[in-house]
């Protein structure tokens, strides 16, 4: 596995500062949350595109996805769900993002995909959506109907939270069976009972069980520790976090003999 960091864990801190943090504690790639907190966000002039752009692979650092919002399955018109998608795939193309990471948002499958594929039809580029098990569709299981409704497994596909699925009671093994090969990346995270983030490790994820069914899986990809400070002000630095995330990235890593 590959170790990313998401920018919702440096809250203020500005792109560049991010950047710095990332390569210093070992992490080949950024999850850049949409928002102007971060300094990458959906109107962005294309000036200060082209300003990220520079900064990110200056520094040999990948960006895995744009942390998106938009709500796929959310009441209401299609319109603005598939505006907001649209964006969201034109920024990731300016930037070169191969992903826009969405929620579901509502628990209407038949409306969800029909806004993906609109949104995939009209947007540029090859950038997949991929939607996160979160809110109304928390386990793989509604994440994998979702896409199955759909269609389209090249550029669609699924994030896996790995606290949401588990805390509503599916169990790791089930949710990456669900996920399959549309599995686009791994949010690792621990949580107390409270769902507080703690240290990785010490919560009550069961982190040793995913990180070796995703090496038994063959699983190559990203994981992307998404610290939640900036909904949890009072906790640690993403600094004092970032060790025991690289440690668990490889310690499931497939050795080059596997």
């Amino acid at each position: 596995m590959r170790l990313a960091v998401s920018t919702l864990g440096l809250p203020g801190q500005g792109l560049g500062e991010a950047i710095e943090i990332a390569a210093a504690h070992g992490c080949e790639g950024l999850e850049l949350r949409l928002h102007p907190d971060t300094g990458i966000y959906l109107d962005m002039p294309e000036a200060e595109r082209a300003t990220a752009r520079n900064l990110i692979t200056a520094r040999g650092m990948e960006i895995l996805a744009l942390a998106g919002y938009a709500r796929v399955a959310v009441p209401g018109p299609d319109a603005p769900v598939v505006e907001e998608l649209a964006a969201g795939l034109r920024l990731a193309e300016s930037l070169g993002a191969p992903a826009l990471r969405v929620f579901p948002g509502g628990t209407d499958v038949v409306a969800a995909a029909r806004r993906i594929r609109a949104a995939l039809r009209d947007g540029p580029g090859s950038a997949r959506i991929l939607v996160e098990t979160h809110d109304e569709m928390p386990t793989g299981a509604d994440v994998a109907r979702l896409l199955d409704a759909v269609g389209l497994p090249a550029r669609a596909g699924a994030i896996w939270d790995v606290l949401h699925p588990w805390r509503h009671g599916e169990q790791p093994r089930d949710t990456l069976a669900a996920l399959g090969d549309r599995l686009g990346y791994v949010q690792v995270k621990d949580a107390a009972a409270d769902r507080t983030p703690v240290p990785l490790g010490t919560g009550t994820v069961p982190l040793r069980e995913i990180g070796a069914l995703l090496r038994a899986s063959g699983y190559d990809g990203w994981a992307s520790l998404e610290w939640e400070r900036t909904w949890y002000p009072h906790v640690a630095p993403v600094e004092e976090v970032l060790p025991a995330a690289r440690s668990w990235t490889g310690e499931f890593s497939r050795s080059r003999s596997e």
